[in-house]
């Protein structure tokens, strides 16, 4: 009991930092980094070489998410600052303007989806397009936060479920390794049914059952597009990690489509301002689009053909070797993660959209102010679970000294819970995803001590990576009632202190999905999932 109670000490702090003292996640980070560093040391039998190869070690598994984070900020301060985010806005409040729940469902599933897949930050965008639209300031925070969550598996480029394959790959062996499609088959099962009671919920933010009955139609239709498109990209390796990227095109052409078959205007520059419109001349959507367009045309020609995937993504690893505590080689795969080619597609944009030095300077500018604590957030939850995960391990004799915390966590769970473990993993990766903020830092925390406890459960593989995929699922789930995500929401119209009275109703959808989650995790290992 008494390792127990030190190993929920860290995730404790963490939680209080956020609810009690109401501290950022960074800040909160820390605070929990420093108490799971003592705790390893004092009650693990932790030397302080093993905390910190594993400290830094965390920071470098982190690059998928947190230089993705950093990558992407500097894009859309790039955007922001050379106009080019400015005519991306005014093209988006034209659209659908007669269907209000077309208009949902391509804005925030279609082109949320597709804008955190290539890293951009749908709550900060949306709300003020939304505001421009007509929505209360209650429903412009709240839409963009809960409409991508369904595919949060594959925002940044696909990042948290690679996060996920290389904490499984290792914590399978050598030889039993699996690969991102046998995991984004299973991940896949859940898409359906989530997609669609997302896009229910939000026709209820907006209007309750008079939303949902005029609307259910255009619903129904963008959670098949999202299965027939995910159904696909998921038994394919080189599509997984772009399934985010077309689903979202997906969804916005599918509403498109329904838009002509019905009659109705796809764009309707009527709601556009005089100088909007001298804007929308001025500077050409092509344009504006160039940095997004390269990426996505880089992302594809670097995984649609096979011989390229398979050498990007599992020759060139180039990995770095000598720093982790059970010397096993860290693979940062930086010609393949998304990463290095937002940089890359900005500059090559840079020819179309042509920026003066002074937005250059700006660019930089506030990049600078934007980018290091968001970055630290993404990153310091990955050192967190690497300690929590190599906790107890000793150098000499290359073996665990004592148990780490995830393998007593995982047979306190396992003697706990037993078979009822699948209903409550999604609610722990709703917890997780609470306290760190994202999906993949969620995976980062907690996916080895599901793994460790689905085998203490003699699951099989598949039953632990359906308990895993539950797990992603909560903590995808959890934006919605992310503190900062929302705050950021309400920042971006000048409404901070309005995302109070989103936290309420977003939490009965997060608890309701998260609960829908968990019967299917539960369907899933009575079945099987092919």
């Amino acid at each position: 009991m008494g390792t127990l109670l030190l190993t929920l000490l860290p995730i404790a702090v963490i939680l209080c930092m956020l609810i009690i003292w109401r501290k950022p996640a960074d800040i909160s980070g820390i605070a929990g980094w420093a108490v799971v560093c003592v705790i390893a040391f004092l009650g693990f039998q932790t030397s302080l070489e093993v905390i910190l190869r594993s400290s830094v070690a965390g920071l470098i598994k982190s690059f998928p998410v947190s230089l993705i984070v950093a990558t992407s900020l500097l894009q859309m301060a790039y955007m922001e600052k050379t106009g080019a985010l400015k005519r991306v806005i005014i093209f988006m409040k034209t659209i659908a303007s007669e269907n209000r729940a077309v208009q949902i469902m391509m804005i925030n599933i279609g082109f949320g989806t597709l804008m955190v897949a290539v890293g951009a930050t749908p709550v900060s965008l949306l709300p003020p397009i939304l505001i421009a639209m007509g929505y209360s300031t209650y429903v412009a925070i709240a839409l963009p936060a809960i409409g991508y969550d369904s595919l949060c598996t594959y925002a940044l480029l696909g990042a948290p479920i690679v996060v996920f394959v290389d904490i499984a790959n290792k914590f399978l062996g050598v030889g039993n390794e699996i690969t991102l499609s046998q995991a984004g088959r299973v991940f896949f099962m859940f898409l359906p049914i989530v997609s669609t009671l997302i896009g229910f919920c939000m026709l209820w933010i907006v209007g309750k059952w008079k939303a949902i009955r005029e609307g259910w139609l255009p619903c129904v239709i963008t959670g098949m597009t999202v299965a027939a498109v995910s159904f696909f990209t998921n038994r394919v390796d080189n599509l997984v990690a772009l399934t985010g990227v077309l689903c979202g095109i997906g969804v916005i052409a599918v509403m498109a489509l329904y838009l002509k078959v019905s009659g109705k205007s796809v764009i309707d520059r009527s709601r556009l301002t005089p100088d909007e419109l001298k804007y929308e001349k001025e500077y050409p959507l092509w344009r504006a689009l160039m940095p997004w367009i390269l990426l996505i045309v880089v992302i594809l020609a670097l995984n649609v053909p096979q011989g390229m995937f398979k050498f990007l993504y599992y020759e060139k690893l180039l990995p770095i070797n000598g720093l982790t505590a059970d010397g096993s080689p860290i693979a940062t795969r930086a010609l393949w993660n998304a990463y290095t080619w937002i940089f890359v597609s900005m500059i090559l944009s840079m020819p179309f959209i042509r920026p003066t030095s002074a937005q250059i300077k700006d660019t930089l500018r506030v990049w600078k102010k934007r980018a290091p604590r968001p970055v630290f957030s993404a990153a310091i939850f990955f050192s967190i679970g690497e300690i929590m995960n190599m906790s107890g391990w000793d150098m000499a004799s290359g073996k665990q000294a004592v148990a780490s915390m995830v393998q007593v966590l995982a047979g306190v769970s396992a003697d706990l819970f037993k078979d009822a473990y699948g209903a409550v993993v999604s609610f722990i990766g709703l917890f997780g995803g609470f306290i760190t903020g994202s999906e993949a830092s969620t995976i980062a925390m907690f996916a080895k001590y599901s793994l460790t406890t689905g085998k203490n459960l003699n699951m099989g593989l598949t039953g632990m990576i359906i308990i895993t995929a539950g797990l992603a699922f909560g903590g995808g789930l959890a934006s919605v009632v992310s503190p900062a995500k929302l705050q950021n929401a309400a920042a971006s119209i000048d409404k901070l202190g309005e995302e109070n009275k989103v936290i309420r109703t977003a939490f009965v959808f997060s608890v309701l999905l998260t609960t829908i989650t968990s019967v299917f995790v539960m369907l899933f290992l009575k079945t099987g999932v092919l």
